[in-house]
């Protein structure tokens, strides 16, 4: 499965993207605010422009896997009833731990992840847990049960 995010709004406090699966576009993104990282720069450069809490992924390719169990989020109900807590999470982020794909309406919600939505507000997403849960049932579940490799490219 292959999913890709366009970044598309760029502001700042927040960055909007819109999210294919697959070539068909299935839903808005939010992410904190894209500081220009790139998977390519160095460590050293991702870590001096990055604000903790505050700073969208590097843009890249990357890895993502339904095998890890969120420490945060697998006690959550929503999330223990549709997933048992295993949440999409992209592997080997430079400069960042834990990123998943969950729900959320503002960049408050996050610290790096990518939350899924309706950009119907600006500088939100709405509907997210519907979103997600269509995304989850659709897409992610179906791949994990299938053993398929997932991967996310972000620009």
């Amino acid at each position: 499965m292959e999913i890709e995010i366009k970044r598309i709004a760029r502001k700042e406090g927040y960055t909007i993207g819109r999210m294919y699966i697959n070539g068909t576009k299935v839903c808005d993104t939010l992410e904190d605010t894209d500081r220009g990282l790139k998977s390519e720069m160095s460590l050293n450069e991702i870590k001096a422009k990055k604000v903790k809490g505050a700073t969208a992924i590097p843009a890249g390719v990357y890895d993502v896997t339904m095998m890890i169990r969120s420490p945060r989020f697998s006690t959550v109900s929503f999330y223990k009833k549709l997933c048992d807590g295993f949440l999409p999470r992209l592997v080997s982020v430079p400069g960042y731990e834990g990123v998943l794909i969950h729900c959320g309406n503002t960049a408050k919600d996050t610290e790096g992840c990518i939350l899924v939505g309706q950009n119907l507000a600006v500088g939100q997403v709405l509907n997210s847990k519907e979103t997600f849960t269509k995304l989850m049932k659709n897409y992610f579940l179906n791949a994990k049960k299938m053993g398929e490799k997932v991967t996310i490219t972000i620009s």
